[in-house]
């Protein structure tokens, strides 16, 4: 998507919210991040995004220093703001969080959904067959937050939130590789199936397995990327 699409995508939704606060500032553009809208690298050039949401340089601001402390943006000294460039040490630890958080909610959540995850699997399973590499993402991205979901704590859903819009950043490490984002599409199955089966157990474990395998993959990813950069 282009910078004028996000921009106008902005402006109506601030016609629409009557945005006054950083706080719905930094939401609003943390979704953009985590849809990948806004990927890494991109200036985010502080008089056009402070006229598309229609708020003050301050509060524009200080949604950007929320961003920055959420690491999904860094202000560059006499440069100005960019979405981030992850790096491996970010990686661990976004999935330091998610193995924590994850298979936790898969045990201890009060209701699973099963059908939504279900559908949202076949939304990645479409996804595959047609090889839309970033459909399949998205899927991904829509699953593991319903899962988090389901534990019916806000907190945790703004959390989550912020871990996916990192996770869309370390995504485009990978570039657009189907062989990469399709086994997870599978996995989300295998999960799908297990809760089905009444097996929270075993499909908290199995959660945790294939994060762990996403972080090596992406480890990897990332600093072969900085290494390219550099």
């Amino acid at each position: 998507m282009t910078s004028d699409a996000v921009l106008a995508g902005l402006r109506r939704e601030a016609r629409a919210m009557h945005a006054e606060t950083a706080q719905w500032v930094a939401a609003a553009l943390r979704q953009r991040i985590a849809n990948g809208e806004l990927t890494p690298g991109t200036k985010l050039p502080e008089e056009a995004f402070r006229e598309a949401l229609g708020v003050s340089r301050n509060t524009l601001r200080e949604a950007f220093v929320t961003l920055n402390a959420e690491r999904v943006v860094n202000r560059i000294p006499n440069r100005g703001v960019f979405v981030a460039h992850p790096t491996a040490d970010d990686v661990r630890e976004i999935y330091r969080v998610r193995k924590l958080l994850e298979p936790a909610s898969i045990l201890w959540a009060p209701q699973i959904d099963v059908d939504h995850l279900t559908a949202i699997v076949g939304k990645g399973r479409a996804a595959v067959t047609v090889g839309d590499v970033p459909g399949m993402a998205s899927a991904n991205q829509e699953f593991h937050r319903a899962v988090m979901a389901s534990s019916g704590s806000n907190r945790l859903d703004a959390l989550m939130e912020q871990v996916l819009a990192e996770m869309r950043l370390v995504f485009a490490a990978m570039g657009w590789d189907p062989r990469f984002h399709a086994p997870y599409v599978e996995g989300n199955e295998r999960i799908v199936d297990l809760l089905a089966a009444g097996q929270r157990g075993e499909a908290a474990e199995y959660l945790t397995e294939y994060l762990s395998q996403a972080e090596e993959q992406l480890v990897k990813a990332v600093g072969d990327t900085a290494a390219v950069r550099s």
